[in-house]
């Protein structure tokens, strides 16, 4: 039997699902005792560290835990669940933490480096003969994360492995019975699913002695593709997954039909997929929350899906049909403990600059702030909608302004880029780099930037608009619209520094396979998971 340390935060659902399609069944803590007489214990940490903390103090399990720990009973802590283990953390000064592991957990420095990290990295093995690694072979793993815990004199008993993001960190600690992961196994695919079976299948964690990683080439973070789904009600009621071009979806008077949802995600995990982003383009605001269609297609993908998953679409405050209230954060929870990892923001977000630059003063009620706060930044992406506003010169307009190599209609040699809402159909006073930047302050994690002027040309990504945002930004990037062939994926990587490529179109009619944009990537010396 696995016990579950689920104290209420995040998508625990995707180890649950995990672990039950290892074949081993769980029960989810219930109260201080259910730790005592855990077997084995999982903890997933999810959001910051201070909430973490309190959560844990108020539910009476920090006792319990270390009563645990200390008897040497098997435990694996995940991401946050690692970081707990140390002293304390940058991220929330003057809290706590377990003690177990000597050093302060610290934030990223940047220095070039988007942060939080987000995406696959390589580790380092510094124990040989770990039964948490029987049968790993050096594949990349799932991490999404702004603190890391740095290695030091102090906890190198500890250390089982190690990452470079930067610096080196640590990203697996292990001594005795007692394990954690800063990576996701559970968001790992097959290679994380392997060592999450280690753990389930092992009594004993002990490892044999120290490896030597001096001749090891330092590990280094993938670019990630994203398959994404367009999905919506067709005219006969049926969840789909569409399509548009300049974001209309319908052909000859019928909404697109690309499939199904939750069908079309288990075929993307299939074929190689770094991440899968669901997006919610009709709203479904008359359903009361727990009828949600999204919620049943996150519930249903994640049974089968062991990548992060992203939704984004209706995220914001809304009163249902029986005429209960929601706040944003409480539909982000929703969708968090139905299987999502990330929640995409997008009308909502320009909202909310437009009322932060009227204002000049962070409210804390924006969906941005609520969910960063409990869920940290790396939980919440930004869906910017932009298309181009061609100028003559420079001084005809406040905003941020390129000179590009594609003149306008007018042969204008200028541009800005517009954000829209409500799916394209309404341009704001509000230019890219002002709302990247605003969302980035207001505690957002990553950008996703959908080019509406490329949105289904199979032209390419639009390169000056990702380097636009990246250089005003230090969180990572996923860049959208445009695609249409594997050459487009190495464009946008060797001409900007985007984390990501993300495209929807061309995988869902076979015109370009994600395995065949890998392999162009790697023949290009660019390196995918």
């Amino acid at each position: 039997m696995i016990t579950l340390l689920d104290y209420g935060a995040g998508n625990v659902r995707s180890v649950r699902n995990a672990i039950r399609k290892l074949g081993f069944e769980i029960r989810d803590v219930a109260g201080p005792q259910d730790i005592v007489t855990a077997e084995k214990l999982v903890f997933p940490g999810v959001g910051s560290f201070g909430h973490a903390m309190e959560r844990l103090r108020s539910l009476g399990y920090i006792e319990p835990l270390l009563a645990h720990i200390r008897a040497n009973k098997p435990f694996l802590g995940i991401c946050l669940g690692l970081q707990t283990l140390f002293e304390g953390s940058e991220e929330c000064l003057g809290v706590a933490g377990l003690g177990v592991i000597p050093g302060q957990i610290k934030r990223f420095k940047g220095g070039g480096l988007a942060v939080p990290q987000i995406g696959w990295n390589g580790i380092r093995i510094h124990k040989e003969g770990s039964p948490l690694f029987t049968g790993f072979a050096d594949e990349k793993l799932y991490f999404v994360h702004s603190y890391h815990a740095p290695l030091q004199e102090a906890n190198k008993e500890w250390v089982l492995a190690t990452t470079d993001y930067g610096d080196e960190f640590i990203s697996g600690v292990q001594r005795g019975n007692i394990a954690a992961f800063q990576f996701h196994p559970e968001k790992s695919g097959e290679a994380g699913l392997n060592l999450f079976k280690n753990f389930l299948e092992n009594d004993n964690l002990q490892a044999t002695g120290s490896a030597d990683v001096s001749t090891r080439a330092p590990p280094r973070i993938a670019r990630r593709i994203i398959a994404c789904l367009d999905v919506r009600s067709n005219d006969a009621g049926d969840l789909v997954v569409t399509k548009g071009d300049q974001y209309d979806v319908r052909e000859e008077g019928e909404v697109r039909n690309l499939g199904r949802p939750v069908d079309l995600a288990k075929r993307y995990y299939e074929e190689g997929a770094d991440e899968i982003t669901f997006l919610n383009i009709t709203g479904f605001r008359d359903f009361p929350m727990q009828d949600q269609p999204m919620i049943e297609v996150l519930q249903r993908t994640s049974e089968n899906v062991f990548v992060p998953l992203t939704i984004g679409g209706g995220i914001r405050e809304f009163t249902d049909s029986e005429g209960r209230y929601y706040s944003a954060l409480d539909v982000a929870a929703e969708y968090f403990r139905s299987g999502a990892d990330k929640i995409s923001i997008g009308s909502d977000a320009v909202y909310t600059v437009e009322e932060f630059l009227e204002s000049g003063e962070r409210s804390g009620r924006s969906s941005i702030e609520q969910i960063s706060h409990v869920y940290g930044a790396q939980a919440v992406v930004i869906s910017v909608d932009p298309r181009r506003v061609y100028v003559s010169d420079p001084s005809e307009t406040s905003h941020h302004v390129i000179e590009t190599v594609n003149p306008g209609p007018n042969g204008e040699q200028y541009c800005w880029y517009q954000c829209t809402v409500r799916g394209g159909r309404e341009g704001r006073d509000i230019d890219a780099v002002q709302l990247a930047q605003t969302c980035e302050a207001l505690g957002a994690g990553e950008l996703l930037l959908n080019c509406i002027d490329k949105d289904g040309t199979n032209s390419g990504f639009d390169l000056e608009l990702v380097n636009m945002v990246k250089e005003a930004v230090s969180i990572p990037i996923i860049a959208s619209s445009g695609a249409g062939c594997p050459e487009h994926f190495s464009e946008v990587f060797s001409k900007t520094r985007a984390e990501a490529a993300l495209a929807a179109g061309i995988f869902h009619r076979h015109e370009v396979e994600i395995s065949e944009v890998k392999e162009h990537l790697r023949a290009e010396h660019i390196e995918p998971r």
